[in-house]
């Protein structure tokens, strides 16, 4: 593991970038470690450069509007497209819409967390500098896990 770097971590870095180590799931300092152990249990840091994926309660909140908001987003749409373009019955788009408002959320929430990780560090930079693991690598009995 690495010591935290001196210089801005994100200087060589684009938001295309980003957004692409958020979608494989990474870490969005070096890209190489895994964000998750399973669908819902997140490390607490990376393997690789020792950013800390755990931070203080409520950090993932914002993780919500990313969820939220694409899945309001595919659901209006589906629903108006349905409606006016394949003449779909509003009953039967109501019961397959509200299926999908159920799975596709649980589905994303990985994506949603690790999109929104990459909006944080991304946009600030220096709130990420202060957010790495011990120089042994493993996370205190504090960072939850």
């Amino acid at each position: 593991m690495t010591t935290p770097p001196t210089a801005d971590p994100h200087a060589k870095r684009s938001y295309p970038r980003t957004i692409l180590r958020a979608l494989r799931l990474r870490c969005p300092i070096c890209g190489r470690g895994k964000l998750f152990d399973g669908w819902f249990r997140m490390r607490a840091g990376c393997d690789f450069c020792g950013y800390q994926f755990q931070r203080e309660p409520g950090y993932f909140l914002g993780s919500i509007y990313f969820n939220y908001g694409l899945t309001a987003l595919i659901v209006t749409a589906s629903f108006f497209i349905g409606f006016f373009a394949f003449d779909f019955s509003p009953d039967r788009m109501i019961w397959a819409l509200t299926a999908f408002c159920v799975l596709f959320p649980l589905w994303f929430f990985r994506y949603a967390r690790s999109l929104w990780m990459g909006f944080d560090t991304f946009w600030d930079p220096a709130s990420a500098r202060d957010h790495w693991l011990p120089e042994g690598g493993e996370a205190s009995e504090k960072t939850p896990r």
